[in-house]
Protein backbone atom coordinates (compact mmCIF):
# COMPACT_ATOMS: atom_id res chain seq x y z
CA UNK A 1 0.00 0.00 0.00
CA UNK A 2 1.06 3.51 -0.34
CA UNK A 3 -0.14 5.00 2.76
CA UNK A 4 -0.41 8.86 3.68
CA UNK A 5 0.18 9.54 7.44
CA UNK A 6 -1.03 12.68 9.61
CA UNK A 7 0.89 13.34 12.80
CA UNK A 8 3.76 10.71 11.31
CA UNK A 9 6.51 12.93 13.43
CA UNK A 10 4.72 12.65 16.37
CA UNK A 11 4.58 10.00 19.13
CA UNK A 12 2.15 7.06 17.74
CA UNK A 13 2.34 8.55 13.81
CA UNK A 14 5.76 7.93 13.78
CA UNK A 15 5.67 4.08 14.80
CA UNK A 16 3.11 4.17 12.70
CA UNK A 17 5.48 5.35 10.06
CA UNK A 18 8.56 3.31 11.14
CA UNK A 19 6.37 -0.37 11.19
CA UNK A 20 4.58 0.93 7.56
CA UNK A 21 8.10 1.11 6.48
CA UNK A 22 9.96 -1.90 7.72
CA UNK A 23 6.94 -4.09 6.47
CA UNK A 24 7.17 -2.23 2.60
CA UNK A 25 4.52 0.23 2.12
CA UNK A 26 5.38 3.16 0.40
CA UNK A 27 4.70 5.91 3.47
CA UNK A 28 4.14 10.09 3.28
CA UNK A 29 4.31 11.21 6.08
CA UNK A 30 2.28 14.63 6.50
CA UNK A 31 3.05 16.96 9.54
CA UNK A 32 2.87 20.24 10.33
CA UNK A 33 5.91 19.54 12.91
CA UNK A 34 4.21 21.70 16.01
CA UNK A 35 6.04 21.18 19.35
CA UNK A 36 5.55 18.10 20.29
CA UNK A 37 6.96 16.67 16.46
CA UNK A 38 10.08 15.41 15.87
CA UNK A 39 11.89 14.31 12.44
CA UNK A 40 14.43 11.91 14.37
CA UNK A 41 11.54 9.83 15.79
CA UNK A 42 11.41 9.01 11.93
CA UNK A 43 15.05 8.92 11.28
CA UNK A 44 15.84 5.28 10.79
CA UNK A 45 13.63 5.17 7.77
CA UNK A 46 13.78 8.42 6.10
CA UNK A 47 16.96 7.24 3.53
CA UNK A 48 13.96 5.13 2.51
CA UNK A 49 13.03 4.70 -1.54
CA UNK A 50 9.46 4.12 0.28
CA UNK A 51 9.42 7.21 2.50
CA UNK A 52 8.70 10.85 1.83
CA UNK A 53 7.56 13.95 4.25
CA UNK A 54 5.64 16.50 3.16
CA UNK A 55 5.52 19.71 5.71
CA UNK A 56 1.55 20.18 5.52
CA UNK A 57 -1.32 21.29 7.97
CA UNK A 58 -4.16 19.81 8.00
CA UNK A 59 -5.78 22.96 8.44
CA UNK A 60 -4.74 24.03 5.18
CA UNK A 61 -7.21 22.55 2.68
CA UNK A 62 -5.87 24.04 -0.08
CA UNK A 63 -2.16 22.19 0.85
CA UNK A 64 -4.20 18.86 1.59
CA UNK A 65 -5.42 18.72 -1.95
CA UNK A 66 -1.92 19.38 -3.62
CA UNK A 67 -0.93 16.35 -1.45
CA UNK A 68 -3.30 14.07 -2.10
CA UNK A 69 -3.01 15.05 -6.08
CA UNK A 70 0.85 14.66 -5.59
CA UNK A 71 0.99 11.41 -3.91
CA UNK A 72 -2.44 9.63 -4.55
CA UNK A 73 -2.31 7.42 -1.56
CA UNK A 74 -4.20 4.39 -1.30
CA UNK A 75 -5.53 4.92 2.26
CA UNK A 76 -5.10 7.72 4.99
CA UNK A 77 -4.56 6.82 8.56
CA UNK A 78 -5.18 9.82 10.47
CA UNK A 79 -3.08 10.18 13.30
CA UNK A 80 -2.39 14.15 13.62
CA UNK A 81 -4.07 15.67 16.78
CA UNK A 82 -3.47 17.89 19.25
CA UNK A 83 -3.47 15.11 22.33
CA UNK A 84 -2.08 16.54 25.58
CA UNK A 85 -5.45 17.19 28.04
CA UNK A 86 -3.10 19.74 30.27
CA UNK A 87 -2.64 21.77 27.30
CA UNK A 88 -6.25 21.74 26.59
CA UNK A 89 -7.30 22.78 29.27
CA UNK A 90 -4.95 26.25 29.25
CA UNK A 91 -5.85 26.70 25.94
CA UNK A 92 -9.12 24.82 24.03
CA UNK A 93 -9.19 26.68 21.08
CA UNK A 94 -6.09 24.58 19.35
CA UNK A 95 -7.63 21.21 20.02
CA UNK A 96 -10.90 22.42 18.11
CA UNK A 97 -8.61 24.25 15.13
CA UNK A 98 -6.87 21.10 15.31
CA UNK A 99 -9.08 18.19 15.63
CA UNK A 100 -12.41 19.02 14.67
CA UNK A 101 -11.81 21.60 11.75
CA UNK A 102 -8.40 19.74 10.83
CA UNK A 103 -10.43 16.24 10.26
CA UNK A 104 -12.93 18.26 8.63
CA UNK A 105 -10.55 19.19 6.31
CA UNK A 106 -8.72 15.65 6.19
CA UNK A 107 -12.33 14.62 5.29
CA UNK A 108 -12.92 16.66 2.53
CA UNK A 109 -9.96 16.29 0.66
CA UNK A 110 -10.03 12.27 0.87
CA UNK A 111 -13.36 12.48 -0.28
CA UNK A 112 -12.80 14.75 -3.33
CA UNK A 113 -9.55 12.75 -4.23
CA UNK A 114 -11.43 9.72 -3.64
CA UNK A 115 -13.91 10.64 -6.65
CA UNK A 116 -11.91 12.21 -8.57
CA UNK A 117 -10.12 8.46 -8.77
CA UNK A 118 -13.18 6.88 -9.53
CA UNK A 119 -13.97 5.51 -5.89
CA UNK A 120 -11.41 3.00 -6.09
CA UNK A 121 -12.53 -0.18 -4.08
CA UNK A 122 -9.56 -0.48 -1.74
CA UNK A 123 -9.49 3.42 -0.66
CA UNK A 124 -9.72 3.86 3.10
CA UNK A 125 -9.80 6.26 5.25
CA UNK A 126 -9.01 5.19 8.74
CA UNK A 127 -9.69 7.87 11.88
CA UNK A 128 -7.38 7.39 14.99
CA UNK A 129 -8.70 8.25 18.14
CA UNK A 130 -8.86 7.41 21.77
CA UNK A 131 -10.92 5.78 24.51
CA UNK A 132 -11.41 9.57 26.48
CA UNK A 133 -14.34 10.44 24.09
CA UNK A 134 -16.34 7.41 26.21
CA UNK A 135 -15.72 9.55 29.70
CA UNK A 136 -14.83 8.18 32.89
CA UNK A 137 -15.52 4.15 34.60
CA UNK A 138 -16.01 3.50 38.12
CA UNK A 139 -13.89 0.60 39.89
CA UNK A 140 -15.33 -2.05 37.28
CA UNK A 141 -16.52 -2.05 33.76
CA UNK A 142 -15.28 -1.63 30.04
CA UNK A 143 -15.48 0.34 27.47
CA UNK A 144 -16.89 -1.29 24.59
CA UNK A 145 -17.26 0.32 20.94
CA UNK A 146 -20.92 0.96 21.93
CA UNK A 147 -20.21 2.93 24.69
CA UNK A 148 -22.01 6.33 24.31
CA UNK A 149 -19.73 8.98 24.46
CA UNK A 150 -19.30 11.35 27.11
CA UNK A 151 -15.90 13.36 27.03
CA UNK A 152 -14.80 15.21 30.27
CA UNK A 153 -11.78 17.33 28.85
CA UNK A 154 -11.84 19.68 25.75
CA UNK A 155 -9.40 17.41 24.26
CA UNK A 156 -11.87 14.33 24.52
CA UNK A 157 -14.48 16.57 23.10
CA UNK A 158 -12.39 17.62 20.35
CA UNK A 159 -11.76 13.97 19.71
CA UNK A 160 -15.38 12.67 19.98
CA UNK A 161 -16.55 15.40 17.51
CA UNK A 162 -14.05 14.31 15.18
CA UNK A 163 -15.12 10.87 15.63
CA UNK A 164 -18.59 11.97 14.74
CA UNK A 165 -17.27 13.97 11.67
CA UNK A 166 -15.49 10.73 10.37
CA UNK A 167 -18.91 8.55 10.98
CA UNK A 168 -21.29 11.30 9.46
CA UNK A 169 -18.87 11.34 6.00
CA UNK A 170 -19.02 7.54 5.77
CA UNK A 171 -22.98 7.55 6.24
CA UNK A 172 -24.00 10.66 4.65
CA UNK A 173 -21.40 10.46 1.56
CA UNK A 174 -19.99 7.00 1.56
CA UNK A 175 -16.58 7.76 2.27
CA UNK A 176 -14.92 3.89 3.25
CA UNK A 177 -13.95 4.74 7.19
CA UNK A 178 -12.75 2.89 9.59
CA UNK A 179 -12.25 3.70 13.24
CA UNK A 180 -10.19 2.79 16.14
CA UNK A 181 -10.14 3.96 19.77
CA UNK A 182 -7.20 3.58 21.90
CA UNK A 183 -5.74 3.08 25.08
CA UNK A 184 -3.05 5.31 26.63
CA UNK A 185 0.41 4.47 24.74
CA UNK A 186 3.79 4.75 26.06
CA UNK A 187 7.10 3.89 24.55
CA UNK A 188 9.92 5.11 22.86
CA UNK A 189 9.78 8.19 21.31
CA UNK A 190 7.08 9.59 23.68
CA UNK A 191 7.59 13.48 23.99
CA UNK A 192 8.45 14.43 27.51
CA UNK A 193 4.78 15.94 29.10
CA UNK A 194 3.11 12.66 29.41
CA UNK A 195 2.98 11.24 32.52
CA UNK A 196 5.36 8.40 32.14
CA UNK A 197 8.30 10.18 29.90
CA UNK A 198 7.99 12.98 32.83
CA UNK A 199 8.63 10.58 35.44
CA UNK A 200 11.40 9.17 34.06
CA UNK A 201 12.93 12.34 33.16
CA UNK A 202 12.42 14.07 36.68
CA UNK A 203 13.53 11.13 38.27
CA UNK A 204 17.02 11.80 36.75
CA UNK A 205 16.93 15.35 37.15
CA UNK A 206 16.63 14.46 40.82
CA UNK A 207 13.52 17.06 41.19
CA UNK A 208 10.07 15.85 42.76
CA UNK A 209 8.21 13.58 40.55
CA UNK A 210 4.45 14.99 40.43
CA UNK A 211 1.62 12.83 40.54
CA UNK A 212 -2.11 14.29 40.56
CA UNK A 213 -3.89 13.81 43.62
CA UNK A 214 -3.46 10.69 45.28
CA UNK A 215 -2.37 8.99 42.08
CA UNK A 216 -5.12 6.49 42.20
CA UNK A 217 -6.35 7.15 38.58
CA UNK A 218 -6.32 3.84 36.53
CA UNK A 219 -5.41 3.45 33.06
CA UNK A 220 -5.03 0.66 30.31
CA UNK A 221 -1.42 1.17 29.00
CA UNK A 222 -1.12 -0.02 25.31
CA UNK A 223 3.10 -0.23 24.31
CA UNK A 224 2.91 2.04 21.23
CA UNK A 225 4.45 -0.35 18.98
CA UNK A 226 1.93 -3.06 19.59
CA UNK A 227 -0.96 0.05 18.87
CA UNK A 228 0.98 0.50 15.60
CA UNK A 229 0.43 -3.29 14.62
CA UNK A 230 -3.03 -3.23 15.39
CA UNK A 231 -3.54 0.13 13.54
CA UNK A 232 -1.97 -1.28 10.47
CA UNK A 233 -4.00 -4.24 10.70
CA UNK A 234 -7.34 -2.63 11.16
CA UNK A 235 -6.70 -0.46 8.06
CA UNK A 236 -5.85 -3.22 5.82
CA UNK A 237 -8.42 -5.95 7.23
CA UNK A 238 -10.99 -3.88 9.26
CA UNK A 239 -14.64 -4.03 8.53
CA UNK A 240 -15.87 -0.44 6.57
CA UNK A 241 -17.59 1.68 8.55
CA UNK A 242 -16.65 -0.23 11.94
CA UNK A 243 -14.95 1.07 14.81
CA UNK A 244 -12.01 -1.25 16.81
CA UNK A 245 -11.20 -0.02 20.61
CA UNK A 246 -7.72 -1.12 20.87
CA UNK A 247 -6.63 -1.95 24.74
CA UNK A 248 -2.76 -3.33 26.29
CA UNK A 249 -5.29 -5.20 28.78
CA UNK A 250 -2.71 -3.80 31.53
CA UNK A 251 -4.61 -1.94 33.67
CA UNK A 252 -2.23 -0.31 36.31
CA UNK A 253 -2.87 2.89 38.64
CA UNK A 254 -0.76 6.19 38.53
CA UNK A 255 0.55 5.89 41.25
CA UNK A 256 1.42 2.27 40.26
CA UNK A 257 3.31 3.67 37.50
CA UNK A 258 5.48 5.91 38.62
CA UNK A 259 6.21 3.53 41.41
CA UNK A 260 7.58 0.69 38.94
CA UNK A 261 9.28 3.48 36.87
CA UNK A 262 11.30 4.36 40.00
CA UNK A 263 12.42 0.76 40.79
CA UNK A 264 13.78 -0.25 37.15
CA UNK A 265 15.59 2.88 37.77
CA UNK A 266 16.57 2.23 41.15
CA UNK A 267 18.11 -1.23 39.38
CA UNK A 268 19.06 0.49 36.33
CA UNK A 269 20.86 3.70 37.07
CA UNK A 270 21.09 4.31 41.17
CA UNK A 271 21.42 6.86 43.07
CA UNK A 272 22.09 8.40 46.66
CA UNK A 273 18.29 7.40 48.02
CA UNK A 274 15.79 5.72 46.17
CA UNK A 275 13.60 7.42 43.25
CA UNK A 276 10.55 6.76 44.87
CA UNK A 277 11.77 8.88 47.31
CA UNK A 278 11.37 12.35 45.03
CA UNK A 279 7.73 10.94 44.53
CA UNK A 280 5.59 14.54 45.25
CA UNK A 281 1.61 14.90 45.33
CA UNK A 282 0.06 17.38 43.40
CA UNK A 283 -3.48 19.40 43.14
CA UNK A 284 -5.70 17.25 40.87
CA UNK A 285 -6.17 17.90 37.07
CA UNK A 286 -10.07 19.54 36.78
CA UNK A 287 -12.58 17.02 35.68
CA UNK A 288 -9.61 14.07 36.04
CA UNK A 289 -11.38 11.06 34.57
CA UNK A 290 -10.89 8.18 37.36
CA UNK A 291 -10.65 5.13 35.58
CA UNK A 292 -10.33 4.15 31.48
CA UNK A 293 -10.73 0.54 30.37
CA UNK A 294 -11.35 -1.14 27.08
CA UNK A 295 -12.79 -4.71 25.87
CA UNK A 296 -10.92 -5.75 23.27
CA UNK A 297 -13.28 -8.58 22.52
CA UNK A 298 -14.16 -6.99 18.64
CA UNK A 299 -10.53 -6.59 17.41
CA UNK A 300 -9.58 -9.93 18.99
CA UNK A 301 -12.53 -11.93 17.57
CA UNK A 302 -12.61 -9.92 14.18
CA UNK A 303 -8.88 -9.73 13.44
CA UNK A 304 -7.08 -12.14 15.31
CA UNK A 305 -5.30 -9.19 17.33
CA UNK A 306 -3.97 -9.27 20.89
CA UNK A 307 -1.38 -6.90 22.40
CA UNK A 308 2.22 -8.86 22.92
CA UNK A 309 3.89 -6.35 25.50
CA UNK A 310 2.66 -6.80 29.07
CA UNK A 311 3.62 -3.37 30.89
CA UNK A 312 5.90 -4.79 32.75
CA UNK A 313 7.96 -5.58 30.07
CA UNK A 314 7.03 -2.60 28.03
CA UNK A 315 8.18 0.11 31.08
CA UNK A 316 11.18 -1.89 31.51
CA UNK A 317 11.61 -1.36 27.39
CA UNK A 318 10.64 2.13 28.25
CA UNK A 319 13.04 3.53 31.12
CA UNK A 320 16.01 1.23 29.21
CA UNK A 321 15.28 3.53 25.72
CA UNK A 322 15.47 6.63 27.24
CA UNK A 323 18.29 5.92 29.36
CA UNK A 324 20.30 5.25 26.03
CA UNK A 325 18.30 8.14 23.97
CA UNK A 326 19.95 11.34 25.60
CA UNK A 327 20.25 13.09 23.03
CA UNK A 328 17.07 12.76 22.03
CA UNK A 329 15.07 13.89 24.80
CA UNK A 330 18.02 16.70 25.59
CA UNK A 331 17.08 18.52 22.42
CA UNK A 332 12.99 18.79 23.45
CA UNK A 333 13.71 20.24 26.95
CA UNK A 334 13.34 24.35 25.61
CA UNK A 335 10.41 23.39 23.62
CA UNK A 336 7.40 25.25 25.31
CA UNK A 337 5.87 23.76 28.05
CA UNK A 338 8.26 21.14 28.63
CA UNK A 339 8.71 20.82 32.56
CA UNK A 340 6.41 23.16 33.56
CA UNK A 341 2.76 21.87 35.72
CA UNK A 342 0.08 22.54 33.15
CA UNK A 343 -3.83 22.27 32.96
CA UNK A 344 -4.10 24.43 36.32
CA UNK A 345 -5.85 27.62 34.65
CA UNK A 346 -9.64 26.13 35.11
Amino acid sequence: MKILVTGGAGFIGSAVVRLAVTRGHAVVNVDALTYAACLDNVASVADSPLYAFEQADIRDRAVLDRVFAAHRPDVVMHLAAESHVDRSIDGPGDFIETNINGTYNMLEAARAYWVAEGKPAGFRFHHISTDEVFGTLGDTGQFTEDTPYAPNSPYSASKAASDHLVRAWHETYGLPVVMTNCSNNYGPFHFPEKLIPVVILKALAGAPIPVYGQGLNVRDWLYVEDHADALLLVVEKGKLGRSYNIGGENEMRNIDIVQTICTILDEKRPGNQAYAEQISYVTDRPGHDLRYAIDPSRIRDELGWRPSVTVEEGLEKTVQWYLDNEDWWRALQDRAGVGERLGVKA
